[in-house]
This record gives C-alpha cells, structure tokens and sequence, in this order.
C-alpha cells in the first residue's frame, strides 16, 4: 500500500486503488448483538407507497463503489432487517403528542417534553431548555491563547426603562436623538434630577435609578440647522411623553452569570449595551452593531464611486467570566460623497460628460442612486437633503414643468437660470427625480452632491470586493494591536455614560485556557474515470493548447490515486458563449453516438474569465437536463498550468466521480466515539437569502447528509426554494394528498434517510444535524420548528422508529478572535502568524451554562483566522465536550475540495454550496419546466402542481448529479 506524505499538512494520506476498498469495508463489521424478541421486519407506512409496489430485499447493495449505489425510489420499503442490529431501545412515538425530548432510554432530554405534532410554529420560547455544558474537554495539548473580549464589571445600580412617544411621530433615528439631546439639555438638572439617560432612538430611555415622575410631557423645539445659515430657519416643536415602564433585574443577571439560572435577563443585557453604545453613536456613524468613521483610517477608495471606511464592533455578551464586551475591527463600503456629476463619471467614464446616454447607462445610474441621499450645492448656504427616487427618462433641456395653476410652463434650464442664478453646463444628462411619484422634484446632477455616511449594501463587483479586501485583511498581530488601540481611544473610564451607570471595562485582552487537538491520520481512494470529453468556450485557447491542458490534468489525476483515460471520447469541440445549449447537446449526443448508448461520465469546461452567466447556464442545463457532471476550469488556468491547481481540480473530480479525497483512519477503524458503535447519519443544514434589494427572490433552503457509514465522507443533497427571507427550512417534512395514494409523506429529511438506507443497507439509530447561519435570536424557533420536522420525518418511515438526535448551530458570523498569547513564539502560531489548527475553546468567553465551544479547525492563510462557534441546543445522544470536538474537528479534515482540514464543518459547508449553486437554477424558463414532488424540493417524481406556497420551486435534478452538484 504506498504513502505519499503531504507536503502542505502534517497528516499522512494513504493512496488506495478502488479494488482494495471492497475488502476493507468488508472487514469492518460489527460483531452481532442480541436483540429483545425479533418481531416483524420493519417497514414503511403503508399508505406513503402504492398499494400494488413492493421491493425485494437487497444484500449490502450500497457497498460497491461507483456513484453510491442504485437510483433511489421513494417508494421502496425502508426498514428491513440491519446486518449490523440495532443495539439501541428507541421510545415508540405516540401518534398524538410526541415527547420531542425523548432519548435512547426513554428518559426526557434536556428535561423537557414538547407535543411535536400539533407544534409548527412556536408560541413561546421558554417551552424547553438548552442542552447543559456536560463538562469541559480535556483532549489536546493546553495553551493559552488571547480572546478580543474584555471584562466589564457589573453595576450595583437599579437600572430602569421608560417608554418614550415622540408627536409628531418621527421615523429617523438621528431625528429622534436630536430631540432627546435637546431636551436632556435643557431638563437633566430640573425635571430629570440629574439623571443621564441612554437613549435607544426609538421608543426606549434607560436611567440608572429612577426619575423624579412616572410619567410626564415635554414640548421640544429642534432648530433645523441645514435650512440656511444667514438666512431664516425653521423651527419644529415636539411633543415628548416620558412614561415608566419597568426596572431590569440586576439579581437575575448575576445568578445567570454565575450560572445559578439557565435564562438569561435579556432586557438588563440590552440596557447595558445601549450605555455602552451611547457615546460611539454620538461620535461615529452607526450601523448595525458596528460604527464607522473616516477619522478613524483614511478611506480608500473602491472605484465607481465607493470608498471604505474602517471601523470597530461591539457588544455585550454573557460569559463565564462575567459581562464582556466584545471588540473586533471592521471595514465596510460607503458611497464617497462626491458630487453627483462625479460620481457619474466614475460610474460610467470621464466621457460621459460629453457624451449621449444610452439605455443601460440610464438603468445604470438609476440602480447605483436609488434611495441615495443628495444635499443640494446651488442655493449658496441652504443645503437641503433628498432622496433619490429615480431618474428621469428625458435629458435635462427637454425637462419642462407647471410653474402654476394656469398650467404654464417652464423649462428646468430656465427655472435654475431665473431663480438661483446657477447655468446649467451638461444639459444631455437627466436629472435627478426626489420625492414620491405624486409630487416629484427635478434636480440637476451637477447641482447635488452625495451626503456623507451613507453605507453601500448592494454587490460589490469583484475589483471592488478584491479593493475591500486588501483593508481588512490584517494579520493577527496588527488586528490584535488595533483593537487595543480602539479600546483606548473610546477611553470607557472616561465615558460619562459608563460612569452614569456604574460599568467599567478592562483595557486587557481576556487571557483564556485552550487546546490543540491532534490531526486524524487520513487515507485516500481514488475513483475511475473512462469516457471523458472536453468543450472550449474561450475564443482565446486554441486547440492545441486546450488538448496540453487536458493531458496535464488527466496525468495529475492519475498520480492523485484515480483511473483516469487519458484520451476523451470526441476531439475537443469549440463553442461559443451564448450557444451553450447548443454546445452541450451536441457533446452529449455525439459521445453517445462514440460510445454506443454508454453515458458521458464527466465533461471539461473551458471558459472564458469573465464569463458572466455562461457558467450558471452550463450548471443548469448539465445538471437539471442532460444528467452530466462537470468541471469548469477558467482560461487563465488553462495558460498557466500550476501544479496546485491541477491537484484541486483533480481533487474535486474524484470525488464527483464517486471517490474519496479524505477518510479518516479511525472511521475505517471503528474507532469514533458516537459515531462508529451504531448506524450514524450526519445532516448538514443552511438557508440563503437574496441580497439586500432584491424584494421578490425566494430564500434557498439545503440540506445534505452523509451516505456512507462509518465512513462519513460521501454525502447528498437536496435543495429547495420558500419564502423570501424565510429562516426555517420549510420542506424538511412535507404532507400532501395524493388521488391513488391518499395521505402520502415526504420532505428533504425523509428523502436523505430513505437515501442513506439504500446506500449504506442500515438503518440510521442516531442522527447529528449541523445547522448553519442562524442567529442567536432564532435558537428556539428553528430547534422547534426543524428538531419537530425531524421527528415527522422518521416516525413517517416507521411507528417506533425516533433516533437520538444532536442538534449543533454552526457560527461564522460572530466576532470573537484569539491570538497567540506570544507572537513571537512560532511554535505557538502557523506561519501566517494565526494560532494552530485544532485550537478548541470551551471556558471563560463562553456561555456560562450552555455547551458551546470555539473551534479554530484550519490553518491561516492571510488575515485572522476566524474560529467557527458551534452550539450544542439539544443533544439525546450525550456527547461528552471531547467527544463532540473531536468529532467536528476530525470532520473538518474530510472536506472534498482539499486534502487540508476547512474552516466550518463539511456537512453545514456542504449545504451552504448547494443552496449557493441551486440559484442558477432560478432561470425563469427553467422553472416553468421544471418537475417537483409535493415538498417542492428538486429530488423526486411527481407530476403534482408546484407553486402551492407561493413560490415557484426549483427544476428536478438528474439522478446522476444528485450527489455531487454541491461540491463545486
């Protein structure tokens, strides 16, 4: 058996050839276990399958290697007898009202009984509880490491909330500040005895002790400084009502801190925030939970009119030891406040000054103002601001409008020339359109300029975000140095809102105990590739340099274990862009023709670098048409063969193929905690949404699962769209009534188990499910929601069948960093200056009850590492803090794109690049032909309306692609 040792990773990999995996996994089997009683053979429900179908028992038939078996058909009995039996007692569950806690023994996990059925949406969060810290991991080498969080000291005063109504009501934030300010001005040492409130900027004021009143009224005039500075301004008078509405329980914060109660005061937590961010938001701009300010770091500029401003991040957390505030960096694009006419010729160049405006300029410089703030430059002192509304369709010397009740007209030339002396120079360009659609204003572009401060949320082009990033990257020791300096320079011993409120806060960076958990040793096995074929869609790669790339990657697969033809089924066939349809049908029929009837197993794409929608159009039509899987490779790499590429390239083929980048040793072994002892399937669950602006497009739901066992290196996916920014993943579980079948069953869940039976020929006794991107305010609601859909989903397949379930959140976007506790020290740090892979934090900057952890699981590359934050809210299989830790840890080094280990485990990794790569399937002509089954989702047959929710669902996928269209 040869070895090849890696030379970017301190892992062993071992290289098997496809024949030698047979034997193994046949050695592997668990001895057999006794059984209470032998009782029926377990099968589906029967009215979720035709009266008239029934499947013959099959042998270990997902063991031979290929694409994971058989084609999968929702309808074949899923329960049959395991060759490995159950070692596990499972709770029946009651048809009414299931006990969502229930574990292996019967007991009530996590302590709490739910009625799963009749849930669906929650009424309240403080129906269950979180599953406790079992301890604390003691796997790994101890270090210490340095976290971005700093101590606060918790205040001894009664804190208090009182309710605020502003009249007339006022939707701006920076108005109702204004108001606030000026009346705590003028009322802190009379009406207020002395007090200095925090203010929300909407309908909540915070004091530390009470005020003088319960409830009293202020009138609050508010000078508008904008409307001229010699001349007359307005005046706007304000009705303010102050009312007492409730005092925080400080008790309670210390008892949960201290971790005397499980929840957590969230209203004294909010208060305490608000203080802290009272000064911040006077001085910088705020957005989020983060501030800006071009005083901070010089901008740099982005191009098209974008800039970057630097900033810093901040929040109070609950930990274990105590209140900290956690203090990051941060970096975000703003529109430069130029003048319009600039900014205009930013957008488009310098010569559209000169220039006639074509359609797609217009549409152009609509979408890049729309909702923008302009201040107007021609009325000398008044600087009056505006939002853009829109763009008018008629250059600016057609521009006419009624200048009274006559009708009379007047030209906007004019009405600039006569009324503010101001000469109109480029009267091709349109104006600006302010104000609503009933009343809309004209203004010229080059009489405007861009108010400062204004964040950009659209997309970024990929000079901009290449720009952007070269600001934030930052190496550890520099951000580290920049977040002091932040705390020093925001000087919260000095802040007068902090003294109010009794709250101090270190200047020390939290010194925190951690480990480094050891690397898994890994084998590799590669798959077989016979008929192949390559088409070029690059006008610039010629034939013979297209064929010397193909060579190059057909050898590297070769030496990177697989058996891979050298020679493709046609010639290389050239093709242009905007055929691709085309193009692929003649590739698919012509090597059917070659190989008589035998299918394509993979197609290389060559593609232009800026391909623009070519690629999502190959995806699609491969994937949801033809049934082929491919790779796409960009010219530039095409030109310039790099070794490392061709390993990636070569890396991402096998797998496609069926095969095994990484498997972990002790998998093969039996040898994981939870894991190996009985049949264990491993979900990986995210949702994406659209980005901001766009109003109507659906949110995109996946989820995956793994399909060998004990392996836990193959896995499938299934993808489906729901309701615009919708967090909860719809069709985990689905009902619907079919004509012949009556009540019939079904959902992503139910598919992925049926899935991994047919696979693996086990039945799943124990499920662990990651899920990503949720926010901590949404815990309750997707454990409710998706933990109940989970048990649908199983006792549909079978009345008594309730596997234990792990239920972990996968964190990215969070904010909390560590360091090296000596940078000098490389033994202690990566060569990017980052701390080591298997860094795993679970005391002190945690929570100070629930079982989460901080796993840095891969090494830096540039910038900071950022560790994942996973949370354990339910787990029935009682985990231990090692044995979860490890097991994510060492999953981290199965990811199928790279023989290193990732960032994020590979389940919820998985699932994002599948929700990801399914919004190429949104293509309106695509979707009109698309099939689904009642859940919706893009896996099995059914010839059932779609569209019963609202949105329109996702074509099918060909079988063939089902399990490999998420790892490219």
């Amino acid at each position: 058996m040869p070895i090849r040792q890696m030379k970017d990773s301190s892992e062993q990999h071992l290289v098997i050839k496809t024949h030698l995996q047979n034997t193994m996994n046949q050695s592997q089997k668990q001895p057999k276990t006794a059984q209470n009683g032998k009782g029926p053979p377990h099968q589906e429900l029967q009215n979720s399958k035709p009266h008239n179908q029934t499947s013959p028992p099959t042998k270990n038939r997902g063991r031979r290697r290929g694409r994971g078996g058989r084609k999968s058909d929702q309808n074949d009995v899923f329960m049959r007898p395991s060759s490995r039996p159950c070692t596990v007692a499972h709770k029946p569950v009651n048809q009414v009202c299931d006990l969502v806690g229930s574990n292996a023994n019967g007991a009530v996990g996590n302590g709490r009984s739910l009625c799963a059925t009749e849930m669906g949406f929650p009424t309240s969060s403080k129906s269950l509880s979180f599953a406790p810290r079992p301890g604390y991991g003691q796997v790994g080498t101890k270090c210490i490491v340095k976290a971005n969080h700093f101590f606060a000291e918790l205040p001894d005063k009664d804190l208090n909330q009182y309710d605020v109504t502003i009249t007339p009501e006022v939707a701006s934030r920076t108005v109702n500040r204004a108001i606030m300010a000026e009346l705590v001005r003028l009322y802190k040492e009379s009406d207020l005895g002395m007090r200095l409130p925090a203010y929300d900027g909407r309908k909540s004021l915070y004091t530390a002790g009470e005020l003088p009143f319960v409830w009293k009224e202020f009138k609050i005039k508010l000078v508008d400084e904008l409307d001229g500075i010699n001349g007359p301004k307005r005046v706007r008078e304000y009705k303010v009502v102050i009312k007492f509405a409730a005092r925080a329980n400080m008790h309670h914060l210390g008892q949960f801190l201290a971790g005397k109660r499980a929840d957590a005061p969230q209203e004294a937590l909010q208060i305490l925030d608000i203080v802290l961010r009272e000064l911040s938001t006077k001085r910088y701009c705020p957005i989020g939970r983060s501030f800006f300010s071009p005083s901070i770091r010089t901008p740099q500029r982005l191009g098209d009119g974008l800039e970057s401003w630097c900033g810093f991040y901040q929040s109070i957390r609950p930990t274990q030891m105590g209140l900290s505030l956690n203090i990051d960096m941060a970096s975000a694009a703003f529109i430069e406040p130029l003048p319009v006419i600039e900014f205009v010729a930013q957008l488009l160049g310098k010569d559209v000054l000169s220039r006639t405006l074509s359609d797609s300029d217009r549409v152009k410089i609509k979408k890049a103002l729309r909702g923008v703030k302009v201040e107007v430059t021609h009325r000398g002192t008044v600087r009056r601001k505006y939002r853009v509304s829109g763009l008018t369709s008629q250059p600016t010397r057609e521009l006419v409008f009624p200048v009274d009740d006559n009708s009379t007209m007047k030209s906007v030339v004019e009405y600039f020339q006569e009324m503010y002396g101001f000469t109109i120079q480029h009267t091709h360009l349109p104006c600006l359109q302010v104000g609503n659609q009933k009343k809309a204003n004209y203004l010229p572009m080059e009489a405007c300029k861009i108010v400062e401060g204004q964040r950009y949320t659209k997309r970024l082009n990929e000079r901009q975000i290449t720009a952007l990033l070269k600001v934030t990257c930052q190496r550890p020791r520099d951000r580290e140095n920049d977040i002091l300096q932040t705390v020093q320079q925001n000087a919260y011993d000095q802040d007068l809102y902090a003294k109010e409120f009794g709250i101090k806060i270190s200047e020390k960076l939290a010194s925190v105990e951690a480990r480094i958990l050891p690397a898994p040793w890994k084998m590799i096995n590669g798959m077989t590739v016979s008929r192949w074929a390559c088409i070029n869609f690059s006008r610039s790669v010629q034939e013979s340099v297209a064929r010397g790339f193909c060579n190059e990657l057909a050898q590297m697969c070769q030496v990177s274990g697989m058996e891979f033809n050298p020679e493709p089924v046609i010639p290389i066939h050239n093709a242009r862009p905007d055929q691709v349809e085309k193009a692929l049908k003649h590739v698919y029929h012509s090597s059917m023709s070659k190989t008589k009837g035998k299918e394509l197993e993979l197609l290389l794409a060559i593609l232009p670098d800026n391909n623009g929608s070519l690629y999502g159009d190959l995806k699609r039509i491969c994937e949801t048409d033809l049934g082929i899987i491919s790779q796409c490779c960009l010219t530039k790499h095409v030109f310039k063969i790099s070794k490392q590429y061709l390993a990636n390239v070569s890396l991402k083929i096998n797998v496609k193929m069926g095969g095994r980048n990484t498997v972990l040793l002790d998998a093969i072994s039996c040898r994981i905690p939870l894991v190996s002892d009985i049949p264990t399937i491993i979900f990986g669950a995210d949702v994406t949404h659209p980005e901001n602006g766009e109003d109507s497009s659906p949110s995109i739901a996946a989820v995956v699962a793994s399909q060998d066992w004990p392996e836990v290196t193959k896995y499938a996916g299934l993808v489906c769209a729901q309701a615009h920014r919708q967090e909860l993943i719809q069709d985990l579980y689905k009902t619907w009534h079919d004509p012949v079948r009556g009540t019939v069953s079904g959902g992503m869940i139910r598919d992925l188990l049926i899935s991994f039976r047919k696979a693996t020929g086990q039945k799943p006794l124990r499920i662990i499910f990651y899920r990503d991107g949720v926010s901590e305010g949404q815990f309750y609601q997707v454990l409710l929601y998706e933990l109940d859909a989970i048990r649908k989903a199983c006792a549909s397949l079978e009345p008594n069948y309730q596997p234990p379930v792990t239920f972990i959140i996968v964190q990215k976007r969070h904010h909390t960093r560590l360091f090296a506790n000596n940078h000098r020290d490389r033994s202690s740090t990566d060569r990017s200056g980052n701390i080591l892979p298997g860094t795993v934090v679970d005391s002190k900057i945690c929570h100070p009850t629930e079982f989460d952890f901080y796993l840095c699981s891969h090494a830096g590359i540039q910038g900071t590492s950022r560790p994942a934050h996973y949370h354990v809210l339910w787990d029935e299989n009682n985990f231990t803090a090692d044995g979860i830790q490890s097991l994510t840890n060492n999953l981290c080094y199965t990811y199928a794109r790279c023989t290193r280990s990732v960032s994020v485990v590979p389940p919820a990794y998985y699932a994002h690049l599948a929700a990801f790569r399914a919004r190429f399937y949104m293509e309106p002509d695509m979707q009109e032909n698309g099939s689904t089954d009642g859940s919706g989702h893009t896996s099995t047959k059914s010839t059932r309306a779609v569209g019963e929710s609202g949105v329109r669902p996702l074509p099918a996928l060909k079988e063939n692609v089902k399990r490999v269209m998420f790892y490219c």
